[in-house]
């Protein structure tokens, strides 16, 4: 299947998205939640079954170690992060536990998870778990349509339990579907046959981009501040308690008022010409002002855009910047909201 097949699933129908880049940590008992508060970002003791929240871990020094979503299932938490990342994580956490009710593995290996993206995500993914109950269906459809971001729940499938979370992490609204790692063969099957689509990480990229998503390990890294990336929004609680990393993040808030040295932009350009490389310059008014960390491409626009860092004197949208001789303005993000993508495909 081509790119466009598969870049209209996502934007039309329901694209399948391979996962298994994303790690899985589960933390059990009573103090999970007071446990996770003083070491995330956001305010993780809030939650209630069902809800989940996007939060940064942060070094003292305020930069990023992992950016994660954490969900609260109602008898764990699972928290999802970068695979590469999830020993490594689970071992510092283990690590500061001393008389906290709290336990803490890497569920990585243990369990596998499978992405449904796209406009019919939800109506595929109640037809998964309805299975032969066709009148179960519609009701379970409203359900996770009506669900926000970063919810879940917790359902039998095929005779295990499984974790459906509410994700726009590609770029477009969907669900991860987590389930214990020998069913994920069989979920595939299960997907297929109900009329997902599978999605090359090629048209994920160009989803994600459009969609001005940062990616951890690409858009950002050990180097990141949180600020930088634009995260603050929906990664940080102005109102928690202390976390690690707090004072630098605080300081930066209230007495620089926000302003950090650089910040992730996102970039388009005139025409449908050579598209950028991770790392090129990006040139305005003849100063060297910062570098690409991701490009596509676009299908919606029919022109190359990108996401990269520039000086804080060249953040403003329509500001003229030049990449290898492409010439290009910063722009407002996301590059294409989901509703015009779907507009422009469907006119071509």
């Amino acid at each position: 299947m081509g790119l466009q097949d598969e870049y209209h699933a996502l934007r039309h129908a329901a694209g399948v998205v391979d996962r298994s880049t994303r790690g899985r940590i589960v933390l059990d008992g009573a103090d999970r939640r007071s446990y996770l508060q003083g070491l995330l970002t956001n305010d993780v003791e809030a939650l209630v079954e069902g809800s989940g929240c996007y939060a940064a871990y942060l070094t003292p020094q305020g930069r990023m170690i992992a950016d994660m979503r954490v969900f609260e299932t109602g008898k764990s938490l699972l928290v999802d992060l970068d695979a590469a990342l999830a020993e490594s994580v689970a071992a510092r956490w283990s690590q500061f536990v001393f008389s906290e009710d709290v336990q803490i593995a890497n569920a990585s290996a243990s369990t596998a998870e499978v992405g449904v993206y796209g406009p019919s995500a939800a109506r595929l993914v109640a037809r998964l778990f309805a299975g032969d109950r066709g009148d179960e269906t519609g009701e379970f459809e409203d359900i996770l349509r009506s669900l926000p971001l970063y919810a879940n729940r917790v359902k039998d499938l095929m005779g295990a339990r499984a974790y459906v979370l509410a994700s726009d992490d590609v770029g477009v609204r969907g669900f991860d579907i987590v389930v214990p790692a020998n069913l994920r063969d069989d979920l595939l099957q299960l997907i297929g046959r109900f009329g997902g689509v599978i999605v090359s990480g090629e048209t994920v990229e160009a989803v994600r981009i459009e969609g001005g998503k940062a990616l951890f390990g690409v858009d950002m890294n050990e180097d990141t501040i949180p600020l930088e990336a634009g995260i603050e929004d929906r990664a940080i609680s102005l109102t928690k308690g202390c976390y690690v990393g707090q004072e630098v993040i605080i300081r930066v808030l209230h007495r620089g008022h926000g302003r950090v040295a650089r910040r992730l932009v996102g970039i388009t350009f005139e025409t449908a010409s050579r598209v950028p490389a991770r790392d090129d310059r990006i040139v305005s008014s003849g100063r060297d002002v910062g570098s690409i960390t991701s490009a596509v491409l676009s299908p919606a626009l029919g022109r190359p855009v990108a996401l990269g860092y520039v000086h804080r004197d060249y953040v403003q949208p329509g500001t003229l910047v030049d990449v290898s001789g492409n010439t290009g303005a910063v722009a407002n993000l996301p590059f294409v909201p989901v509703e015009d993508a779907t507009d422009r495909v469907a006119a071509d």
